[in-house]
């Protein structure tokens, strides 16, 4: 663990605890995390967003049978809107997945998209072996949430652009950019080479003409 990364940990686990009105989910902090999400906070949460604001985990809710099933996170901030991250092992009990356990985990997934959640699940191995490109989802994923939090030094044009990086994974064309902001191409590569000099984007591929921009994590 990196020393910001440990001591932001400590102090988001600490603030739970003090907070957490419910036995059952209290019991599972204290059990720990489990190392599939350890794993994703400090490989790819922590590294983009730089806090542990409206995350819950082991959150709990309600099945079909009137049980209680957990999500690994739940990100919850406000206004009505959830988001769900399950971490997703590839051990021997993965691989071995039989059909009724497999049913269940369809029915979940199920439920969770009708009760309205954003669920994003991620395989671990995807955690380990593509950290970057499991944060450039993760940038995808809180677009959904925070299509208004840009930087307020940026134009409405630059702003746009920084939602619309935020809500895909691969890297963008400035044709693409130019289609989604109804100007031209020429424009399109002002406004990311605006960014560039911010810092805020930076060039996927190309070197002497630049051919496609990533948002910086």
């Amino acid at each position: 663990m990196s020393s910001d990364f440990e001591v932001a940990y400590e102090e988001w686990l600490y603030s739970l605890m003090t907070k957490e009105t419910n036995p059952r989910v209290r019991a599972r902090i204290e059990h720990g995390l489990e190392h599939g999400t350890l794993e994703f906070l400090r490989s790819v949460w922590f590294p983009v967003m730089k806090n542990f604001n409206h995350l819950q985990p082991e959150w709990e809710v309600r099945d079909f049978h009137n049980g209680y099933r957990y999500l690994d996170l739940a990100y919850m901030p406000g206004n009505g809107v959830k988001g769900g991250i399950e971490i997703q092992g590839y051990g021997p009990h993965a691989r071995d997945l039989d059909v009724r356990r497999f049913k269940d985990l369809c029915w979940r997934h199920c439920l969770l998209t009708l009760d309205d959640w954003i669920f994003l699940p991620i395989a671990y191995l995807s955690i380990k072996d593509e950290p970057k490109r499991c944060q450039q989802l993760v940038l995808s994923f809180m677009g959904k949430f925070m299509a208004t939090d840009v930087p307020p030094s940026l134009n409405w044009l630059e702003a746009e652009t920084v939602r619309y990086a935020r809500h895909i994974i691969r890297p963008f064309a400035p044709s693409e950019l130019a289609a989604h902001l109804r100007i031209t191409d020429h424009h399109a590569r002002r406004i990311l080479h605006s960014l560039m000099n911010q810092q805020v984007v930076y060039v996927a591929s190309g070197t002497q003409r630049y051919r496609t921009y990533s948002l910086r994590t």
